[in-house]
């Protein structure tokens, strides 16, 4: 269990970079992201295909990983949007709803029993949201971006966990990303006539970055939180990555001083939301430690 927290927290840390570079990258959000899983995908194909840690598995379990990816490929290019229409900050912390919608979804698609304690910190989360913006109307349209991207993922961490009791975290990683850029290839051209980008090939900076992105905050983040998952329930996993605000939201402040841009409802909101990742942890080493006695 311990070995799982560190590996999830150092996924979440991870996570933090990520909105930094979505500002750095001068691509638009949907071509960002089809870089970003381009470049996954072929690494993980790499590394794990000719090292043979790639599985056997059927067609039905393919449609059913690349559903996932395609999920996981809509959240990224919602969390992004999210940053080109608000900030790194706002986007950030709309991501924190994670957990209020995970409370409602895992017991839905696992078929178990609501958690009460689980939904009163997940609109403790929503309340440090609300807080925020409620007395900073300028970034609507980034705020309602960044709610849909913490809906999407809420979904996919909670369907990951399912088929990891067949698959092995790189057979699912690998198919995941591939799945996510396959399917997220067949939408891009009506993305980019809804948003059309200023350039399409990225400049020798954004290749950089992008390669970054893709190795250590896509490729390796995804294979911690993936191993985390084994151990861990999905809205603990979930509701941990509210602390990628947090490292995030630092960065944003010492990279482009967004800490001009916001007032005292931002730090209380943040309180609220800092408060409800450290309750939760709390309960979940108590509820261990009584299982172990």
């Amino acid at each position: 269990m311990r070995a799982a927290f560190i590996k999830l927290h150092l996924a979440v840390f991870l996570a933090g970079f990520t909105g930094i570079l979505g500002k750095l990258i001068t691509l638009n959000e949907g071509l960002l992201v089809w870089y970003r899983l381009l470049i996954s995908a072929v690494t993980l194909w790499l590394l794990f295909g000719l090292n043979n840690k790639i599985q056997k598995i059927s067609f039905k379990q393919i449609l059913q990983i690349t559903g996932v990816g395609f999920i996981a490929a809509l959240h990224w290019v919602t969390f992004y949007g999210s940053i080109k229409y608000a900030n790194v900050s706002v986007a950030l912390v709309c991501f924190s709803a994670i957990g209020f919608f995970t409370a409602i979804i895992e017991p839905l698609l696992n078929r178990r029993r609501i958690i009460p304690q689980e939904i009163l910190l997940g609109l403790l989360v929503i309340a440090g949201i609300y807080i925020i913006f409620h007395f900073d109307p300028r970034f609507k349209t980034g705020i309602i971006i960044g709610m849909i991207s913490a809906l999407l993922a809420a979904i996919f961490p909670v369907l990951n966990r399912q088929l990891l009791k067949s698959v092995s975290v790189e057979t699912l990683t690998t198919y995941e990303l591939s799945g996510g850029f396959l399917t997220l290839s067949l939408i891009l051209p009506l993305w980019l006539q809804y948003s059309p980008p200023a350039h399409i090939i990225p400049t020798a900076s954004d290749f950089g970055w992008l390669l970054f992105l893709s190795w250590f905050c896509t490729v390796w983040a995804f294979q911690l939180s993936a191993h985390a998952l084994k151990k861990i329930s999905a809205f603990t996993v979930n509701l941990s990555f509210n602390l990628e605000p947090v490292y995030g939201i630092l960065l944003a402040f010492i990279v482009y001083q967004e800490n001009k841009m916001l007032g005292w409802n931002f730090y209380a909101g943040l309180f609220i939301i800092i408060l409800a990742v450290c309750i939760q942890m709390l309960r979940v080493y108590r509820n261990r430690s009584k299982a172990i006695t």
